[in-house]
């Protein structure tokens, strides 16, 4: 079979995709000028990327096998798409976001970036010699709420499970079956969506965005919240209302935010979106680029799956993890 890797990521794990059961002609997009691309995208059976315009899309063969490389195909201009093209996603991501939203969390919460900060300016301030300086809390025994149980959530909660957090969720489907190892203290429904986020010490947002989730996490929400109430978005930045949570931010009626993602995108040379501009002058974030899930092991895992694909669909076999 043809296959064309466009991602620039998994690429650099070509080894492991080629460990497949037969071999197969490869072409990686960094190696084609745009007239060998476009020929490549017309003429392979399996696309292996992570964005493709609409007219990237349009190209690919009817019985094309997309498999892109992440969870979500938002950067997939999918209804360009030609009705026959089946599309896979894979994932691993869950363990290694969990490991950065603790991390973000125990930052803000103990004040790591104000305490490094000070020690790099030469001075030592503690509880022991400066009275303005807060006890830190701990996380045992706070409330983690999780928007969004998929596995991105469900990871957080068995962490933070064992940390000693009192765990709640907000489910499109409170009855549903939950998530095994994971002790949830209660369920909420979307109606109470202000409940939620009033009884939340940390508000981990981990929901897909789509029309019907943009601005969930808004200013009523915002207005609801303890004020030592700690936001950490490894979603999309949609989700969360920029406006509102800057402001809630900036006027201290939270006690801080952990942004992965953004509102906005970075340029073509690599300069951030202008809402990274916004949001750095204020103590108490934690600003990242999108990078919560970049662990080593995440993408070979991700590689192995795609080469498992890979051999089922050449052995014309069901594949995993379609969605659509």
């Amino acid at each position: 079979m043809r296959i064309l890797v466009t991602d620039p990521i998994i690429a650099r794990f070509a080894e492991l995709l080629a460990r497949t059961e037969r071999e197969h002609e490869w072409s990686f997009a960094a190696e084609l000028g745009p007239a060998e691309l476009e020929d490549s995208l017309r003429g392979a059976d399996i696309v292996i990327a992570s964005v493709l315009t609409a007219q990237q899309a349009s190209s690919l063969r009817p019985d094309a096998l997309l498999h892109v490389t992440g969870a979500g195909a938002d950067r997939v201009s999918v209804d360009a798409l030609p009705p026959g093209v089946t599309i896979c996603n894979t994932g691993h991501h869950g363990a290694a976001i969990a490991e950065h939203v603790v991390m973000t969390a125990l930052m803000l919460r103990r004040r790591a970036l104000q305490a490094d900060a000070q020690m790099r300016a030469g001075e030592w301030r503690t509880i022991g010699n400066d009275a303005s300086i807060p006890f830190h809390p701990m996380l045992r025994g706070t409330t983690l709420g999780l928007l969004g149980v998929g596995e991105i959530g469900t990871e957080v909660g068995r962490l933070a499970q064992a940390l000693g957090m009192r765990l709640i969720a907000l489910r499109q489907r409170p009855d549903a079956p939950r998530p095994d190892g994971l002790d949830l203290a209660e369920v909420f429904g979307p109606d109470r969506l202000l409940d939620f986020v009033a009884a939340s010490d940390v508000l981990v947002v981990s929901i897909p965005l789509s029309e019907r989730t943009r601005g969930t996490i808004g200013a009523a929400e915002l207005a609801a919240a303890k004020p030592e109430l700690v936001v950490i978005n490894v979603a999309r930045g949609g989700v969360v209302d920029e406006d509102a949570l800057f402001d809630a931010l900036a006027e201290g009626r939270i006690a801080g935010a952990g942004i992965d993602v953004w509102w906005g995108a970075p340029d073509a040379d690599g300069h951030a979106p202008a809402s990274v501009e916004r949001f750095s002058p204020l103590a108490n974030t934690v600003l990242t680029p999108h990078h919560s899930g970049h662990a080593r092991q995440v993408f070979e895992l991700r590689a192995a799956d795609i080469a498992r694909n890979i051999d089922l669909r050449a052995a014309g076999l069901p594949l995993e993890r379609v969605i659509r």
